[in-house]
């Protein structure tokens, strides 16, 4: 089996959970959130690289300049969501699939946040589950590169 590659995007404010709104976004930080995904990543056959951002362009940036480097993008893209055209063109143009992750039930919030300019770009979107809607997406998303053949992007660590 081929290591899938998995570039994990955050974006603005996700830095501040843990202490952010724990009523919709829990208490868990990004750094405990990531340290579950690397522990359930080796078993799915997974191997991970992070970055979060408050600014756009850098999410951006990221995106164009790690595509070369995984198979697929796990995107929790929080406010930019529901604003980035430059995000949605950038995902667009990797040409890897991703799923989307929400912590909260987006859907069950303000009404701006029900629309997704990235969802219908996507794998598929998990919402509401906290930390584990990140959980789910990798599983999801591993599931998805091994049903399509997927090999592991060559990377040099």
């Amino acid at each position: 089996m081929s290591l899938k590659r998995i570039g994990v995007l955050n974006g603005p404010n996700l830095n501040l959970l843990g202490r952010r709104e724990p009523r919709h976004y829990g208490t868990q930080t990004l750094a405990e959130i990531e340290a579950l995904l690397l522990s359930r990543a080796g078993a799915a056959g997974a191997a991970l690289i992070f970055f979060q951002s408050n600014d756009e362009g850098e999410i951006v940036d990221w995106v164009q300049a790690n595509t070369d480097r995984v198979d697929a993008w796990l995107v929790n893209a929080a406010a930019l969501t529901h604003t980035s055209v430059a995000l949605r063109d950038a995902l667009a143009g990797s040409a890897r699939p991703f799923v989307e992750v929400h912590l909260s039930n987006v859907f069950a919030r303000e009404p701006f946040r029900h629309t997704s300019l990235l969802s219908d770009l996507a794998v598929g979107v998990i919402a509401g589950f906290r930390a584990s809607s990140y959980l789910f997406g990798l599983e999801a998303l591993v599931e998805h590169l091994g049903a399509r053949g997927e090999t592991g992007a060559d990377v040099a660590e």
